[in-house]
């Protein structure tokens, strides 16, 4: 299945727009990795796209999500190692992140989150004013953002990255679409 029809399934199970701009912005974060370690853009951007598709039906199901999720993609018809990704993205089943996208998707999910709060702490509400450094200093307040895990974000570690070239990648790769997500 390709990327539009795997976005029109997404809205069509999401009921929330702020879920649905979290998948986006997950899936640009994991297009900028991609293009940063040389990896496939497309597949990268698909599984940071597609990776809370249960999340609806598995939000009072916490050990059931990303596992449904899998499940379905894996029906669908898309690739096993997104199907994988996918699966090992929720850290409570403690799942080996074992290539690069695993690694980079499991980092990812938070970094949209604390990226999102950065933003919506401005007045402008929007992302084109934030860099880097502002993002790092809030990465610090644990209480700021308290439900993007900075020990998933650390995990940036896994795949030879920093935190701080991490954070910039997210950043910037989200304000590609800042329009499309509404900041």
């Amino acid at each position: 299945m390709d990327r539009e029809g795997l976005y029109q399934i997404i809205v069509e199970r999401t009921p929330s727009r702020n879920l649905i701009n979290h998948m986006l912005a997950v899936e640009a974060i994991m297009r900028g990795l991609a293009v940063h370690f040389h990896e496939d853009v497309e597949k990268w951007g698909l599984a940071g796209l597609v990776h809370d598709i249960d999340y609806a039906e598995t939000k009072d199901k916490p050990n059931m999500h990303s596992i449904v999720g899998s499940e379905q993609l894996h029906l669908m018809g898309v690739s096993e190692d997104i199907c994988y990704a996918v699966r090992v993205h929720n850290a409570l089943h403690g799942l080996p992140r074992k290539s690069m996208m695993d690694k980079a998707l499991y980092a990812a999910d938070p970094l949209s989150g604390l990226i999102v709060a950065c933003a919506l702490i401005q007045p402008e509400k929007k992302l084109a004013p934030i860099d880097t450094d502002f993002v790092m200093v809030r990465f610090k307040e644990k209480r700021f953002a308290a439900g993007a895990s900075r020990d998933q974000m650390l995990a940036c570690q896994e795949m030879g990255l920093d935190l701080y070239k991490f954070v910039a990648i997210g950043l910037i790769s989200m304000k590609e679409i800042a329009a499309e997500i509404g900041l």
